[in-house]
């Protein structure tokens, strides 16, 4: 059976220990394995390692001996409780011939945990595990979190007293961080409240939450709209080392000043409508952008995303002009537009 993201969310909370198997797959190896680490503690329980009721294998350790699986799935362990095989790495080829071992499962057999990378709809393996009237396939995308995995999440580290604004900063730090990151950042955030009844608040978000990835091209749209033309070369030409295509840094700019004039805009003023924005703004940058949307205003915004597009529009057209030059230029014009 295929389970939908939010199913799956509901069935690795509170797997069946009856049931074959689970086929988990997806291209973020990250996101797969802590998927795949989720369900085998709330399947297995927190002793499973001492009692060794865990059988690892990778799709490697197949290709050599095929009758290992098998073995795996029947075999009766010394401790009581239930027991699984986890098989990582798993791929389309490696997987089509897994079907005659995992036909001889019965109830009491251990359960079987396959992770893998992307697996094509037409694939054996997930063709399998999708029709089986025992087991269950999931595919893991790169989609961030939802809010009920969110506070799923947070309800295991013991954080349920949490304030409104906060909430609101915990799930846009789920949109800049990587799943393993962000699971790290709730787990110091439940060490940081330890002991303390007081609401979480977005101070202690942002006490707990580690320095954005994206840092310098943050400090690049900063400098722009706040009018420090002076800060942009030497910003630029770090950004320009590290790899940064212009295109990705003239869509950066789209978005960030977009939301400037969606703000400047809105008629319960610059601090409603930053709080408005979809995507949420990251707590770290919003209290800026509030002042540089009312710094701006909504006429001067609009001829600075027109400058912005004409830009963008000549980076992607057969224009041999710079590309790097070409924003520089342009983010300089629009910082000294900022002080006019």
């Amino acid at each position: 059976m295929k389970l939908k993201p939010a199913e799956a969310a509901r069935y690795f909370a509170k797997p069946d220990p009856d049931k074959m198997g689970v086929l988990i797959y997806g291209t973020d190896a990250m996101r797969v394995a802590l998927k795949r680490q989720e369900l085998i503690e709330n399947l297995l329980g927190p002793t499973y390692e001492q009692d060794m009721r865990l059988t690892r294998m990778t799709a490697g350790d197949l290709k050599s001996d095929p009758t290992r699986l098998l073995d795996a799935i029947k075999e009766i362990g010394f401790f009581p409780g239930p027991r699984a095989v986890f098989v990582e790495d798993m791929t389309d080829l490696a997987g089509k011939d897994l079907g005659k071992s995992l036909d001889e499962w019965v109830p009491g057999d251990a359960a079987v945990i396959i992770t893998g990378g992307n697996m094509k709809p037409t694939g054996a393996l997930r063709k399998y595990f999708e029709t089986h009237p025992s087991a269950y396939a999931v595919g893991i995308y790169d989609d961030p979190p939802t809010r009920e995995e969110i506070q799923a999440e947070l309800g295991k580290k013991g954080l349920t007293n949490i304030d409104r604004e906060a909430m609101t900063d915990i799930e846009g730090l789920s949109r800049t961080l990587d799943p393993g990151d962000f699971r790290q950042t709730m787990e110091k955030l439940s060490l940081y409240k330890l002991g303390d009844p007081a609401p979480v608040s977005p101070a202690d978000v942002l006490a707990c939450a580690p320095a954005t990835t994206e840092a310098e091209l943050d400090d690049v749209l900063h400098a722009t709209a706040e009018g420090r033309a002076g800060d942009l070369g030497p910003l630029l030409t770090k950004l320009e080392a590290q790899g940064l295509e212009p295109v990705r840094l003239a869509i950066a700019m789209t978005m960030h000043f977009r939301t400037l004039h969606m703000a400047a805009s809105d008629p319960e003023g610059p601090g409603k409508g930053i709080f408005r924005a979809r995507p949420p703004v990251h707590f770290k940058s919003r209290d800026r952008m509030i002042r540089q949307a009312g710094r701006w205003g909504v006429n001067k915004l609009e001829s600075a995303l027109d400058m912005i597009v004409d830009a963008d529009l000549t980076l992607r057209s057969a224009s041999k002009a710079p590309g790097m030059a070409l924003m520089e230029r342009t983010l300089i014009r629009l910082a000294y537009m900022a002080g006019r």
